[in-house]
């Protein structure tokens, strides 16, 4: 059994954050699926919002945050977030984070606007931002010896004190396996924070990492986590349209800059669906292109940003220019190719402004929980300052807390299991799950569909848990299992909402109700 002080499942920027704000106190350990660096975190391009602008305020930011939630927005959790961005923003630049300046020789830092937002007030590292703020942090934490990585190791489950056999509600820590050994670890702590991610990978096209596969809500709600909000899944408007091209996403913000949505005669389209045109929340955008596409036949629509200078384009958008010319896109001459694409989980694990669950000694962080920050619709670069502010307030409560003293925990129990003797049932089931998931639980649903998304996913889990029940556990499997759980959590708050609203649109229930209330699910067990 290895015992830390505190357990961090995840290593995106939410979960890198806490672990260097604890590290000088406490024991850490970061598991991870694969290396530190392959999260949604470092996928991030457009930068993190936050209140730098004199011309800006807060409460222009929480007014922006609070409409593109379409009400949901929880007010107290919206005003502690805002507030507290521009210290958050301070102390990545006090880690030394590479934002982009107006200018070579200026002190002043360049901010763009993206979708939503009636200020400029993206801060960002050209556009790759996330990929910046995650290499200037791992540095830090490679380099302190308090802080212990474990690569390469997926969480199975936590330990509850309700599993030990002990009476209480206190998390104790999780089992691990080592994938790269196939051996299951005992991994007790005083603290255990849930910082995954999210469940991208429920749909067949995505702009997420393949590790985004609800682990973090899935164990959560095992371990008996309430969840809310789930069935607002955000599809980003614009990800790359290129049979070369895997998950790759096009910015927001280059439409903050300009970039005008257009079909393939060159009409643009998106001032027939919203005023605010291309600047409109995501929500309003993903629809307006699903719709175009579906009434005209067509496979993909185009973002054209061709009227921008070379240099500007090279300058801003390094990533995004190198990797469409690479494909043969010269977006100084020519359109981008787009579609949406689930691009991040809205809902999750409930927690409070400490990033409490309803666990004792469990928490969680970014995409995993559900703050209320987002609402019914995430606003545009809002995710990575979540990230920031939470894991301080997480980190706050967390060493306010005295360290107990060790118990031992049960081992993991393999005394009646087997290895598989094929493997086909989990790529069919992993496949046919994100083919029925993006057909029925889309960016349109009805009821129709969705009961028989209901309906396929309780034969996957029948089979699902029989081959957990009976087999070695392998990454597959209980990524598996993961997702499919998380895919009846969305598909389960999807049927219980009689409205459309945000990113949850029903051709059943077209209109938005007068009160805005928050999906809540809570476990049996």
């Amino acid at each position: 059994m290895l015992r830390f002080d505190t357990l961090i499942i995840g290593s995106g920027l939410a979960g890198l954050s806490l672990a260097l704000k604890l590290a000088d106190q406490h024991k850490v350990a970061i598991v991870t699926k694969k290396s530190m660096l392959d999260g949604a975190s470092a996928w991030a391009q457009g930068g993190i919002a936050a209140v730098l602008n004199p011309e800006d305020s807060l409460e222009n930011h929480i007014r922006d945050t609070q409409t593109a939630g379409v009400g949901l927005c929880d007010p107290i959790t919206t005003r502690f977030v805002v507030e507290r961005g521009a210290s958050a923003i301070h102390w990545l630049i006090e880690q030394g984070v590479p934002f982009s300046k107006e200018d070579s020789g200026s002190n002043d830092y360049h901010l763009t606007r993206e979708g939503g937002h009636s200020h400029r007030r993206i801060i960002h590292a050209a556009d790759a931002t996330g990929k910046a703020v995650q290499h200037t942090l791992l540095d830090k934490i490679r380099a302190h010896s308090n802080v212990t990585l474990l690569e390469y190791h997926i969480a199975i489950d936590l330990i509850t004190e309700k599993k030990t056999g002990i009476s209480g509600h206190r998390c104790q820590g999780a089992y691990v396996l080592n994938t790269a050994r196939g051996e299951v670890l005992t991994i007790a702590s005083d603290n255990t924070v849930l910082a995954t991610g999210g469940a991208g990978k429920v749909y067949l096209y995505t702009t997420n990492p393949d590790t985004a596969t609800g682990d973090g809500i899935a164990m959560g709600w095992r371990a008996g986590c309430r969840v809310s909000n789930m069935e607002f899944m955000q599809f980003h408007p614009t990800c790359l349209y290129h049979p070369h091209a895997k998950s790759f996403l096009i910015s927001e913000a280059v439409r903050g800059e300009g970039g005008l949505l257009k079909l393939p005669d060159g009409t643009r389209f998106m001032p027939w669906h919203d005023e605010r045109a291309e600047l409109a929340p995501r929500d309003v955008v993903a629809r307006a292109i699903d719709y175009e596409m579906k009434k005209r036949g067509l496979d993909c629509v185009y973002l054209d940003i061709s009227h921008q200078p070379e240099a500007f384009l090279r300058e801003h958008f390094p990533t995004i220019y190198g990797r469409c010319l690479s494909l043969g896109i010269d977006i100084a001459k020519q359109p981008i190719p787009v579609v949406p694409a689930m691009h991040f989980t809205c809902g999750g694990l409930m927690t409070d402004l400490s990033a409490h669950t309803d666990i004792q000694d469990l928490y969680a962080l970014g995409e995993t929980a559900c703050t209320g920050l987002h609402g019914a619709n995430r606003l545009a670069s809002n995710s990575l300052l979540e990230c920031l502010v939470f894991a301080e307030s997480a980190a706050q409560d967390i060493l306010k807390k005295p360290l107990r003293a060790p118990k031992a925990l049960p081992p993991w129990d393999e005394s009646r299991v087997t290895d598989a003797d094929e493997m086909v049932i989990i790529s069919h089931n992993w496949d046919e799950l994100r083919r029925f998931m993006w057909d029925y639980v889309g960016i349109v649903r009805t009821t129709k569909r969705l009961q028989r998304a209901q309906h396929r996913i309780k034969l996957l889990h029948e089979e699902i848990n029989e081959y957990y029940s009976n087999f070695h556990v392998t990454s597959d499997l209980l990524e598996l299992r993961n997702l499919v759980l998380t895919a009846d959590l969305i598909v389960q708050s999807a049927l219980s909402r009689h409205e459309s609203r945000g990113l949850h649109y029903s051709k059943d229930y077209p209109q938005t109700l007068p009160e805005a209330v928050p999906t809540i699910l809570s476990p049996t067990a």
